[in-house]
């Protein structure tokens, strides 16, 4: 076993440091009372609408009073909707003084939610028009210990329903008589204040619970390596439940006063990147592949490829001499995207290294984060000074980093230590034991740190496939490769039983083609074609590795694979959907 701790990198920025979210919020107000918090659509085509951060936190504190009124202090409160300001507000007046925030995922299944209804214990729910009738079977079936549903869309609350607007006036009508309920209200650092799970169905289901030190000290971290600002609009596009959207997309941004805008889904994003004019999205890889792409293409189809192929050469010249010229000498692809974009974070999933170079070469600064739920959420990341394509960057300042287990070619678990590690599972002893060690939490993945320094991230451990003679293989590594075949939208790598030999496995590859690039761009029409087309180029990905890593089966599909709202893929469910046990 490797005992050598990496220390977290140091800090590029000196912040002041809050000790809890309702401190976070008096900092914000005490200094950015007057930008803009929230900008948003209206009804009205063109015009946009906006709330400052005064605005924002005298409502937060209605919307709090009225809540400790209605009977909710220390409380479990849900909170379920697609991202909108709404959601927000609830956030900030539950874990500010009332009680604990449970957020759910707002693409799980009706039963889904029922059952972590149940399971949370929660005695309140917010939630959209969206899910009204799921509410209301929830109300009539008596699912849970819900006692108050709360609409925040409902224009006046009724006998059954609360409305979230009409909460905010009766709030703001107490706080008028002199009502303190939730300014005096007290936070507890260190205890339970957002119950978080991990996956959709109680079965599986884990409850994370974080506490605003956690939360703190990672929005610590993260606002001493990343340069955003009071200056700054930040597109926000993944669901405010994922701990990574929450922290990073949401909470450091009103950390440094900073504007938030939201995403209409991923049809919209250029427009809405233009309508917003934002400088800076913290997203998934797969989104700024996507738009990458996109402005490859786009070059391509004017015929500027060489011109831009030669502003690169130029641009990385001088860049070496510390002279960026980036934004001037592509100002016309910049202008494409609404003029403002300079920062791009990626976390959550893989970034393939090319796309990655591809978009800071083109002048967005782009790095790459690691984390999970249960370490509020980010590990380590790149940053400024701090970049290395295929790496997740350096271990965060307030973090100490191990690598468990070693194996022969140098990859182990990942540990981490420090005070964003949760404080364990609720009401689970037994699988808090089995991560959390000495102090140590065991995140399930490997990987490996370089001579410099870097963290590199090879697979997930339970994902890892072990072949009959003891080798084994991380998929992640063979699908980054097959993912780069032209035409390629996705893979996954699995194991599969030899049909002679049930206990040996081959390595087979289920692969998503573009129907559209192999038409246009190969002139292929027939499934066999484009079958013949991948194998050629998965057999000479072959030959780059050694014979056990070898893929020896094709299946082909135009169907998505099954994801997160996060885009990983859920192998077990894939697995499962060929017929094959998990």
């Amino acid at each position: 076993m490797d005992t050598t701790i990496h220390k977290g990198c140091k800090r590029l920025y000196e912040i002041e440091k809050v000790a809890n979210l309702k401190e976070l919020l008096n900092r914000t107000q005490r200094l950015y009372q007057n930008n803009v918090a929230f900008r948003f659509k209206t009804e009205t085509p063109g015009v946009l609408a906006q709330k400052t951060y005064q605005e924002y936190i005298e409502e937060i504190n209605a919307l709090g009073t009225a809540m400790i009124s209605l009977g909710l202090k220390n409380k479990r409160i849900a909170v379920i909707s697609e991202n909108r300001y709404e959601w927000t507000l609830t956030y900030f007046a539950t874990v500010n003084g009332t009680g604990v925030i449970v957020p759910l995922d707002r693409s799980l299944s009706e039963i889904e939610i029922m059952n972590l209804i149940e399971a949370s214990g929660a005695e309140a729910v917010f939630y959209s028009d969206k899910y009204k009738e799921t509410m209301e079977k929830i109300r009539t079936e008596k699912i849970g210990k819900i006692q108050f549903f709360i609409s925040m869309d409902a224009k006046e609350s009724t006998k059954e329903v609360y409305s979230q607007k009409e909460l905010l006036r009766i709030g703001k009508d107490l706080m008028k008589n002199g009502s303190r309920l939730f300014f005096d209200s007290e936070v507890d650092n260190e205890k339970m204040s957002i119950m978080l799970f991990t996956s959709g169905t109680t079965s599986k289901s884990k409850a994370v619970a974080l506490s605003h030190k956690n939360i703190c000290t990672n929005l610590y971290d993260i606002a001493s390596v990343f340069d955003v600002n009071e200056k700054d609009t930040i597109l926000s596009f993944l669901p405010l439940h994922h701990t990574y959207e929450c922290t990073v997309g949401f909470l450091y941004p009103i950390y440094v006063g900073a504007t938030i805008t939201y995403c209409e889904g991923i049809r919209h994003i250029a427009d809405n990147i233009k309508e917003y004019k934002a400088s800076v999205m913290i997203s998934v890889p797969v989104l700024f592949e996507s738009l990458y792409k996109r402005v490859m293409q786009n070059i391509e189809k004017k015929g500027l490829m060489k011109k831009v192929q030669m502003g690169l050469k130029i641009s990385n010249f001088l860049r070496k001499i510390g002279i960026d010229r980036r934004r001037k000498i592509f100002q016309e692809i910049h202008d494409s995207l609404g003029g403002n974009l300079r920062l791009f974070v990626a976390g959550a999933a893989a970034f393939d290294p090319k796309m990655e170079k591809g978009l800071n070469d083109l002048g967005i600064d782009t790095y790459q984060g690691y984390g999970l739920t249960e370490t509020s959420p980010v590990i380590s990341a790149e940053h400024k000074t701090v970049v290395k394509y295929g790496s997740i960057g350096k271990v965060f300042p307030s973090l100490e980093v191990k690598i468990v287990d070693l194996n022969e070619e140098g990859i182990g678990e990942i540990a981490v230590k420090g005070d964003t590690v949760m404080e364990g599972y609720v009401d689970n002893k037994e699988a808090t034991a089995e991560v959390i060690r000495d102090g140590w939490f065991y995140t399930g993945d490997l990987g490996y740190f370089d001579q410099d320094g870097f963290l590199f991230i090879t697979g997930r451990k339970k994902n890892v496939i072990v072949l009959k003679n003891g080798k084994n293989i991380y998929p992640e590594e063979i699908e980054a490769m097959i993912n780069d075949i032209p035409g390629v939208k996705e893979s996954f790598v699995f194991g599969k039983p030899e049909k002679e030999d049930k206990v040996d496995l081959k390595l087979a590859t289920k692969v998503v083609y573009d129907i559209e690039v192999m038409q246009n761009e190969f002139g292929l029409q027939k499934e066999t074609e484009i079958h013949e087309k991948i194998w050629k180029q998965i057999k000479e990905i072959n030959k780059k590795m050694p014979t056990y890593k070898y893929v020896k089966e094709l299946i082909l599909t135009q169907d998505e694979l099954i994801k997160t709202t996060t885009q990983k893929v859920k192998r077990f469910e894939e697995l499962k959907k060929m017929g094959m046990d998990a």
